[in-house]
């Protein structure tokens, strides 16, 4: 198979959809990889890193695009890359289709087999693909909370772990799943005073089995939620639906019973958001401020620390990257279910259940999209 990796080209996303590992691998097992020049720097491997382990280096990303059997990315296409898909080609890589329509009518109408990496699962139950983002986002959040948090961005000018004699901010963190728990761990590494959200009793006693005294635990109905971000310093959106758009469980109204200056990171934002008031933000310009309280909103906040992402990431995508160059994407979603449940598009027809809920599309089932 031909497998194609352009350079991504959202702003200031410096991951790369395959290694060199990745591409050593998949050349072994007899496949051409193309990798667009310079895709890799900014990740910080050289397009000579690539030719060492024999792929091959093209001048631009038409050429990935119309030559590829199977294109690997790690964001959504964006519209002109969208252009350039076709009925027959594989796209794998992040897709987020929920909460965004465009991207969504786009792929349908170019009839690519679209495989989102957010919902492929495992047998536990987990998002393999998604899980290593999501650490790297949840150690992320109080960082770049930590910052927002400070005067001149807006912030109330708290310092996280405070110091001798001064308490340190007060950290919810909404959601104790991966991106949560990362988030929680890093929050009160940093010396913060740390409460996760949950609805699950078993998850809140597995953190405090795992984490007892690190950070507290609540659950999350709503009143426990109003009263506890009207004494936070930084809220910490760590909620996921899979595949679908996440829930809203701060309402505009609701932001005027929280401190002035306090900050919202939302790490739902690839799925629309978790707070009312989010709208997805870029590295280049990451917060923005309403009713008082400052939004923190990067829709891809791994993107920041692209090395760690990029070879995290390609340890996880890289088994199933072989599994469909080496079957093809039928015989691949045939053997492994799991990797079935990634396929949200094919040949013009949506197969993700919680995209056509969220978009209102008819959608047909994976199993049926094999027949095609």
């Amino acid at each position: 198979m031909i497998i194609g990796c352009p350079k991504e080209i959202k702003n200031q996303e410096y991951r790369v959809g395959i290694t060199p590992s990745a591409a050593f691998e998949a050349v072994h097992h007899g496949h051409n990889v193309l990798i667009e020049t310079n895709a890799g720097v900014g990740a910080g491997f050289s397009d000579a890193d690539y030719e060492a382990v024999g792929a091959k280096i093209v001048a631009k990303a038409s050429d990935i695009f119309e030559q590829s059997e199977m294109v690997v990315k790690v964001k959504e296409p964006q519209a002109v890359e969208r252009k350039q898909l076709r009925k027959g080609q594989v796209l794998f890589t992040y897709l987020h289709l929920a909460p965004d329509p465009e991207q969504t009518k786009d792929l349908l109408e170019s009839g690519v087999t679209a495989i989102a990496y957010e919902t492929v699962t495992d047998r536990n139950g987990g998002l393999p693909l998604l899980a290593p983002m999501s650490e790297v986002a949840g150690k992320l959040a109080p960082q770049v909370g930590s910052w927002a948090l400070q005067k001149a961005n807006g912030g109330r000018g708290v310092l996280i772990g405070g110091i001798p004699g001064v308490n340190p901010a007060k950290v919810v963190v909404i959601g104790g799943g991966n991106v949560g728990t990362h988030a929680a761990r890093v929050a009160a590494g940093m010396g913060a005073d740390v409460t996760v959200l949950d609805m699950s009793l078993d998850r809140m006693r597995y953190l405090d089995d795992v984490f007892g005294g690190t950070f507290k635990t609540c659950f999350a109905s709503k009143s426990n939620t109003l009263d506890l971000i009207a004494t936070a310093d930084m809220v910490v959106g760590a909620v996921l639906v899979p595949g679908a758009a996440a829930p809203k469980l701060i309402s505009r109204a609701e932001l005027a019973g929280m401190k002035p200056g306090a900050v919202l990171v939302d790490v739902a934002i690839d799925q629309g958001g978790c707070f009312e008031t989010s709208k997805a933000t870029t590295h280049d310009d990451p917060i923005y401020e309403v009713d008082g309280i400052v939004h923190y909103c990067v829709a891809n906040m791994p993107g920041a620390v692209a090395r760690t992402s990029t070879i995290g990431l390609g340890n996880a995508t890289m088994p199933f990257m072989l599994q469909l160059a080496n079957k093809g994407w039928k015989q691949a979603c045939s053997d492994n279910p799991h990797l079935m449940a990634g396929l949200n598009t094919h040949a013009g027809k949506l197969t993700y259940a919680a995209v056509g809920t969220a978009l209102g599309i008819d959608t047909i089932t994976p199993q049926d999209a094999l027949k095609i």
